[in-house]
């Protein structure tokens, strides 16, 4: 269900913030004390003290919400529908009455508060490279126009503004990872594999060469099925499911018209989180959105 408490009652959206960001208590975002007491309230949010650094603080303060005009609920519902409905920014600009360029620099803010994917593959693991369409962007009106890449056919690499993203599915944990990378190499691989918890690591891949150096490391124990001659599955050997979750990419990059490259980072950060959020209701949704940006 969507929380539409939160998003038509700024004190809501206020305790739900106090709530998700003290959870294990209340500690200064300036000297990291817990000496704090509470210290009248700013607006509908909290206020505090703390006594060790003698300042105060409330419970936007060092967020992503901080120093903003624009109503809190009004952001929680435009990370929400970003995510959970993948609503391109102009939509935004028309359900929050915001201007474009705030809801574009916060919801930029948002992205790139989100952490780095972790890798630490139990095994086996498929692995797949999809390509996607993502140029260069002019700042302003006297630079050069972008490139969106869309002339490039088949692999490309981000010079070529058609990065790879690959995709990493770790059967042993059930994680899936998407991972933008500058090109589709042998040396990219084996950095996206060095994390793992026993040697040698099960590997499934399609008939791509960039793969085939892992069939002589002891390292790896690669299996693989190939496209071209018609194969897809042979018993546990396939890529299938980086496939499915990879064709749900380009859908996730369409409404936003475009993605310079980048930015494409942020992009897929919010879309693996997004996969977190799927079964997930509303309110725990949001609760886990709020919580990936502290």
């Amino acid at each position: 269900m969507i929380p539409l408490d939160v998003f038509g009652s700024e004190s809501v959206a206020a305790d739900l913030l106090e709530q998700v960001r003290w959870r294990n208590g209340v500690t200064c975002p300036r000297c990291r004390s817990d000496l704090t007491v509470k210290n009248g309230s700013y607006g509908h949010f909290q206020r505090y003290l703390c006594k060790n650094c003698d300042r105060t603080f409330n419970d936007k303060t060092g967020t992503i919400f901080a120093h903003s005009k624009v109503a809190l609920r009004k952001w929680l519902f435009s990370i929400y529908a970003f995510l959970r409905f993948n609503t391109s920014l102009r939509q935004l600009q028309i359900e929050i009455d915001v201007q474009y360029k705030t809801i574009y620099q916060r919801v930029e803010r948002f992205t790139k508060a989100l952490d780095a994917p972790s890798l630490d593959l139990v095994g086996p693991v498929e692995i797949d490279e999809v390509y996607v369409s993502a140029g260069l962007k002019g700042r302003e009106r006297d630079q050069e126009s972008r490139s969106r890449g869309l002339s490039t056919r088949g692999r490309g690499t981000y010079e070529k503004d058609k990065p790879p993203v690959f995709t990493i599915v770790d059967r042993g944990t059930g994680d899936r990872y998407v991972i933008p990378a500058k090109s589709a190499d042998e040396s990219t691989i084996r950095l996206l594999l060095e994390n793992r918890q026993k040697e040698p690591l099960t590997v499934y891949t399609d008939g791509f060469r960039a793969y085939d150096p892992l069939a002589e490391d002891d390292a790896f124990d690669r299996e693989y099925v190939v496209h071209g001659d018609g194969e897809y599955a042979n018993e546990n050997v396939h890529v299938n499911t980086c496939e499915s979750h990879g064709s749900l990419l380009r859908p996730w990059l369409s409404p936003h018209r475009g993605i310079s490259k980048d930015k494409l980072t942020q992009y897929l950060r919010a879309f693996q989180l997004r996969r977190k959020l799927l079964w997930k209701p509303g309110r725990e949704a949001l609760k886990h959105a709020i919580k990936a940006t502290l």
